[in-house]
């Protein structure tokens, strides 16, 4: 649909859906109705003759597969640098793993069974592992695998690659995989909305990064609309809406211009100094995940890591790294952002994501993770203690433990640090002692929190799965997902008792879950005191420029207005107020120069 293009009088009625906004802006245009073919299994027997046949069939679909999967790589890498390609080299270093390949060739000689058939068990064990998870990194690992899987079948049947698709299309499917995002984003495409996913998922994050619109967990959607049907999309909050009148179109067009407008004064602000409009200082930082996104963090106006998620390393090697290994890597990062710092979550892991832990949860969100499978396993705690303190030769790199629910847990890991700095100390080996701080992310902690911000250099707060906690809403269930919400009242009370706590005792604060990231609780943290922000690099620079339209004051009678209303809904139309009427100000000001 051209933007400018008027539907026709006998158009469907317009509907409104809601779904989750995974990454911002909005998008105009038809649908493409993007829909994975099922091939079905056959579990007739094979022949003996057929055997070595289809043995070669299995290794050609392998070659195959390892060829798309180097291009999608090289185009990866253009778009989007080392970071995200790295994606795909893990799947093709897959495609070569002998264990595997000799096990289904096996398979297919003992068993006498179709190719496609024992790839599918034998994916679908592996898989096992992963979809149990509550971790929404070891999902995406199960998502990772399931895309390989699905690779080799098409090519197994020499199915083509679909990559090619009209330009100004909004891209609408059950699910999508990064390979999907990153080959459909070169036709131009305007936007995204799966059915699936979250937004925290490898495809929210590369839409992101290529800033292109996505709305995920929009259930059933497929079912809603047919190829073509007219579209508006909006990335920022979740809506969908169907065959939109012309003053709808208009209005999301003459908000697409505003937020154009917003974006070209952010750009220029990107590397200048945060500060409010009274002159207060606010910082951002960034979260990553693998170290080569660190010089991008900078253009964007980051100033250091504020979040780094190391068990990152633990899931590419199905392990935890070696001492040595760890060293290194963090010995590179901090080097690269020195003086900057560089804040490490230490391993923020399951029990049953451990691969080689026998022990299966039946709710491991609230069972063996975090911080206590660190004190439980001291050779986890150990190597990675020991690595951060030999790599903080630039005195840059601070230390966050995840899933704090107790004084005695932070005790523990101070008296470990301590002990491999007395040994170090004694061996002759170069270290030095970072900070130590807590995340905030329990309803436990900020129960204690007093106690807590007395007992740590810094505090960051987990919005997450704070949020998740507290609601008892888990945030990758697409069934309660609407319940989710970051506004309800008890999370902003709780984030105003944390943050006022935490100043109370001299005691850093910094928020690093996505709700830093969002335009309408900007105002509302600094209102409540917080100075330190670490989000999504991309998100900072819209961050500087909405600072620069309000002063604390303000910010702070903003929060006695919130603190009081009874629902989500009615402190989202306080915050939106709040936004529109500085963003007009701000607007009649610069006419008036």
């Amino acid at each position: 649909m051209n933007d400018q293009q008027h539907l026709p009088d006998n158009q469907p009625q317009e509907h409104v859906f809601q779904g989750i906004g995974a990454s911002k802006g909005i998008a105009i245009g038809p649908a493409y109705l993007f829909l994975h073919k099922e091939i079905e299994n056959s579990y007739d027997k094979l022949v003996p003759e057929r055997l070595e046949h289809e043995i070669e069939k299995f290794l050609g679909a392998l070659q195959r597969s390892e060829k798309e999967l180097e291009k999608i790589e090289r185009v990866t890498t253009q778009k989007l640098g080392q970071a995200y390609s790295d994606l795909f080299q893990a799947q093709i270093m897959l495609l070569h793993d002998q264990v595997l390949i000799e096990s289904i060739i096996r398979r297919i000689r003992d068993e006498k069974k179709p190719a496609q058939l024992v790839i599918d068990e034998e994916f679908d064990n592996y898989l096992e592992h992963f979809k149990k998870s509550s971790e929404t990194l070891f999902q995406e690992r199960a998502q990772d695998l399931v895309d390989i899987k699905n690779r080799i079948i098409r090519n197994l049947h020499n199915q083509k690659l679909q990559s090619k698709i009209p330009e100004g299309m909004i891209i609408v499917s059950t699910n999508l995989s990064p390979a999907d995002i990153i080959l459909f984003s070169r036709n131009n495409v305007k936007g995204f909305v799966t059915e699936t996913g979250g937004v925290t998922s490898h495809i929210s994050l590369i839409c992101k990064s290529l800033n292109i619109p996505i709305i995920v967990g929009l259930s059933n959607f497929t079912q809603k609309i047919s190829m073509g049907t007219p579209l508006v999309i909006n990335g920022g909050d979740g809506t969908a809406i169907t065959y939109p009148n012309d003053d709808t179109v208009r209005n999301y067009m003459d908000k697409m211009a505003e937020d154009s407008k917003i974006e070209a004064v952010a750009s220029k602000l990107a590397s200048a100094p945060a500060v409010t409009k009274c002159g207060i200082r606010l910082h951002f930082y960034s979260n990553i995940d693998v170290k080569e996104e660190i010089p991008s963090i900078r253009s964007a106006g980051a100033e250091g890591v504020g979040l780094f998620r190391s068990e990152n390393l633990f899931i590419d090697n199905t392990k935890p790294p070696k001492e040595t290994e760890q060293t290194e890597y963090y010995r590179e990062m901090a080097e690269a952002l020195n003086p900057e710092p560089l804040v490490i979550r230490l391993f923020d892991i399951g029990g049953d994501k451990l691969i080689y832990s026998p022990i299966s949860e039946p709710n491991p969100n609230l069972g063996w993770r975090g911080i206590r499978i660190l004190i439980d396993v001291p050779e986890i705690l150990d190597a990675q203690l020991r690595a951060i303190l030999k790599a903080n030769g630039s005195e840059n790199i601070q230390i966050l433990l995840p899933m704090i629910s107790s004084i005695d847990e932070i005790m523990a890991i101070r008296d470990t640090l301590e002990k491999h700095v007395t040994d170090l100390d004694k061996s002759g080996i170069g270290f030095s002692k970072p900070e130590l701080g807590a995340m905030i992310e329990i309803p436990a902690a900020v129960e204690i929190i007093d106690e807590i911000t007395k007992a740590v250099d810094f505090i960051s707060i987990g919005t997450n799965d704070l949020t998740q906690y507290t609601l008892a809403v888990d945030r990758n269930n697409e069934i309660v997902q609407d319940l989710f919400d970051k506004f309800h009242p008890a999370i902003l009370r709780q984030l105003h008792r944390i943050i006022t706590a935490a100043c109370s005792n001299n005691c850093r604060v910094s928020l690093c879950g996505d709700m830093g990231s969002d335009p309408l609780a900007l105002p509302f943290l600094v209102g409540c005191g917080l100075k330190e922000f670490s989000v999504v690099s991309a998100d900072i620079p819209q961050l500087k420029t909405l600072a620069r339209l309000f002063t604390v004051d303000e910010t702070r009678e903003l929060v006695k207005d919130c603190l009081n209303l009874p629902t989500a809904s009615k402190i989202k139309d306080r915050l939106k107020k709040f936004q529109a009427d500085h963003v007009v100000a701000e607007q009649e000001e610069a006419d008036d120069n």
